[in-house]
């Protein structure tokens, strides 16, 4: 929602914000030069509309973000958070003459208890600097998205993020403990708990993680750590076919074996990588799938699932011998996302999680799309949880070719759903996939979730336009 007064005189109202948020901010916490605005106006998601906003402000304090809501919601001017803008999705995207609340320099680490196993922080943090940080006391945070080294913990919150070690450790969600957030007319809420259990009340911490900055501004969160494991080791695997790969990957996990790492590339991204660095991976492969172990000893469990993709069909099986050996497998996998957009200069990153057991129906489903629409389409997945990102790869300036581009995304989230899916399993919803939300949750979902908005949100100021 927009006042009427910024339709009618924008520079006036413009001047007006500005005025009433310099009452309560530093002067350089707020900027209102229209170049510099317009290079905070959206994330990394290709298709997605964004909106030029009136001015950004960079609060420190908890404080100053409650004056920037008090403002916004005495003038009816929507609010769009940001972190690192690091999104896939378009959920930072800003809305025409919004204030954008950008919260990295709300960057401290208040505290880490390696007692409690937890650390506190402000939403700016990047992912790993937390990381670091808590690793001299002999902890990890596990979450790591592969955007780790720009994305901040607020951002990974909002779009409950997801990373290469979820297949052992889970997501984002299952650690954030506890939350303090500002509401959309200024005043604080604090979720949650600092303890190893709690259930008092409706669990409003999970309800605010994943909601894309829609209910209100986490300005510090309160996470769960996990003891330091071992240096794991990865496995290599190479096979004539993806369907002999995923088969690989059913046979792991129902044989109860827990890898802290299961990735799969596809023969496209494995092309894609070794273009451009010369990795020397294996080009004949159809699909390489990597696992990993951060067992003590590893090597017995390493042993293990080799076996299992020989019986599964797997041309070669290689072992690292050591912790470097494993570092460049891994950075094959990294450099997955950064060698597809080499392919033609712009992708379109998909997100579709299915139950394990469909895996190779999606992989199969995409080669077709990719071929109707002739298209590259490469895919990398998280194989231990089902989480694929069909990469469509195409040039922006060929009009058709985009169109052809969003076409091949829409069927292949239609491919998810139809195998039982999710549109989205770390990315989030943001404008690229609200309709397709629709979609999966149907008309009561979407009823009882508007609901949930309307109670946080009254005015509809809080991120406008994302999700639904």
């Amino acid at each position: 929602m927009i006042m009427s007064s910024i339709e009618a005189a924008p520079d006036q109202a413009r001047g007006d914000l500005t005025e009433r948020l310099l009452a309560g901010l530093p002067t350089e916490a707020v900027l209102t030069d229209p170049d510099v605005t317009a290079s905070y106006a959206n994330d990394m998601a290709s298709f997605c509309p964004a909106g030029a906003p009136s001015v950004v402000v960079l609060p420190r304090t908890v404080e100053e973000v409650q004056h920037v809501m008090r403002t916004a919601t005495e003038l009816r001017v929507p609010v769009v958070p940001q972190g690192a803008r690091t999104g896939l999705s378009g959920g930072a995207n800003a809305s025409d003459g919004c204030i954008v609340l950008s919260l990295t320099k709300m960057d401290r680490i208040l505290e880490i208890n390696p007692v409690d196993r937890i650390a506190v922080v402000e939403p700016g943090v990047i992912n790993a600097t937390l990381s670091r940080a808590v690793g001299e006391h002999g902890l990890c945070y596990p979450p790591d998205p592969s955007s780790w080294e720009m994305c901040t913990i607020g951002g990974n919150i909002g779009t409950a993020s997801g990373g290469l070690c979820c297949v052992k450790y889970g997501v984002t969600a299952e650690y954030v403990l506890g939350l303090d957030v500002v509401l959309a007319d200024g005043r604080l809420m604090s979720t949650g708990r600092r303890t190893a259990k709690g259930v008092a009340g409706y669990d409003m911490t999970r309800l605010f993680v994943g909601s894309e900055g829609s209910l209100g501004i986490v300005v510090r969160a309160v996470l769960a750590l996990k003891p330091q494991p071992p240096q794991q080791l990865v496995l290599a695997a190479e096979f004539a076919s993806a369907a002999a790969a995923c088969d690989a990957v059913c046979r792991i996990m129902a044989g109860g074996h827990v890898p802290s790492l299961l990735e799969l590339m596809d023969r496209t991204t494995v092309k894609a990588v070794n273009a451009i660095a010369n990795m020397g991976l294996p080009e004949t492969t159809e699909a390489l799938l990597l696992a990993a172990f951060d067992t003590p000893d590893p090597a017995p469990d390493l042993a293990a699932v080799g076996a299992l993709c020989e019986a599964a069909g797997a041309t070669q099986v290689v072992p690292a011998d050591d912790a470097a050996e494993s570092e460049l497998l891994l950075q094959a996998r990294r450099l997955s996302l950064t060698a597809l957009e080499a392919v033609r200069g712009v992708t379109m990153i998909d997100d579709v999680c299915v139950p394990r057991s469909r895996l190779g129906d999606l992989i199969e489903g995409v080669e077709r799309i990719a071929d109707k629409h002739q298209l590259t389409i490469g895919v990398v997945a998280h194989a231990g949880d089902g989480n694929t990102h069909p990469t469509v790869c195409f040039d922006a300036a060929d009009t058709d070719e985009s169109r052809r581009a969003r076409e091949s995304f829409d069927e292949i989230m239609a491919l998810g759903l139809e195998l039982g899916g999710t549109i989205t399993g770390e990315h989030g919803v943001g404008v690229l996939k609200k309709e397709w939300l629709a979609r999966e949750i149907g008309p009561v979902g979407i009823e009882m979730q508007r609901g949930v908005k309307q109670v946080f949100d009254p005015l509809g100021i809080l991120n406008p336009g994302k999700l639904f």
